[in-house]
């Protein structure tokens, strides 16, 4: 059974994640051969995110509200939605996304479907992350510069993360496909417990909540 099939379409509280700590993690093996050099293959085509929810803690309400959430979702159980403070956009953290952030394809006069992703780096080398999360409320989408309504030109896949263009809407040939966003991350709580004692907290001690990106 796929994790997304016990996800809780619900956002961890942004206040306490905009003060967590973390980011993406790659796995690769490397192997040294008897040459001295190295042999280096990467074990997943996407990056892995993971944070520490425990460094957003300011106050015993904001861990109140930590537990809840944490009873709520059945410890690791379901999934949800985290406010990433660090890349949280299709454009840069200070700007506004615009329906020209991000390039997801050209049209072909038939395909109807785009992944929504997100470019990091240029060339042959840039990395297309899949987003499968975004606010619904600040997608807009483009078609050869031109914005796009939704839902009459198109609409969000969330089964699958992809733009999906009505019939009378396709793109045309050559077409290039744009979109803007701010999003979350799915995420599950990396730990079966949350342990903390009163007097710990209030000296000062912050307890480690951690949580690890989910994917298809």
């Amino acid at each position: 059974m796929s994790e997304f099939s016990s996800f809780h379409d619900l956002r961890f509280p942004v206040a306490i994640s905009f003060g967590a700590t973390g980011g993406p993690e790659r796995r690769n093996d490397i192997v040294s051969l008897t040459s001295g050099r190295e042999k280096r293959n990467a074990r997943f085509s996407q990056s892995r995110h993971r944070y520490d929810a425990g460094t957003g803690l300011r106050s015993l309400d904001d861990l109140h509200e930590v537990v809840a959430f944490f009873e709520a979702r059945r410890g690791s159980l379901h999934a949800f939605r985290f406010r990433d403070p660090f890349d949280m956009k299709s454009c840069r953290p200070a700007e506004t996304p615009s329906a020209l952030d991000q390039d997801l394809g050209e049209g072909d006069d038939e395909n109807r479907r785009f992944p929504l992703t997100k470019t990091y780096g240029d060339g042959e080398d840039a990395y297309r992350r899949l987003i499968w999360k975004p606010d619904i409320s600040t997608l807009q989408v483009a078609v050869a510069g031109v914005a796009q309504a939704s839902p009459a030109d198109f609409t969000f896949d969330p089964a699958t993360g992809e733009i999906v263009f009505a019939a009378a809407s396709v793109p045309a040939e050559g077409a290039t496909v744009t979109a803007g966003y701010e999003f979350d991350v799915p995420v599950r709580f990396d730990v079966e417990r949350i342990e903390i004692s009163l007097k710990a907290f209030k000296a000062g001690q912050i307890p480690s909540i951690p949580l690890v990106e989910v994917q298809f």
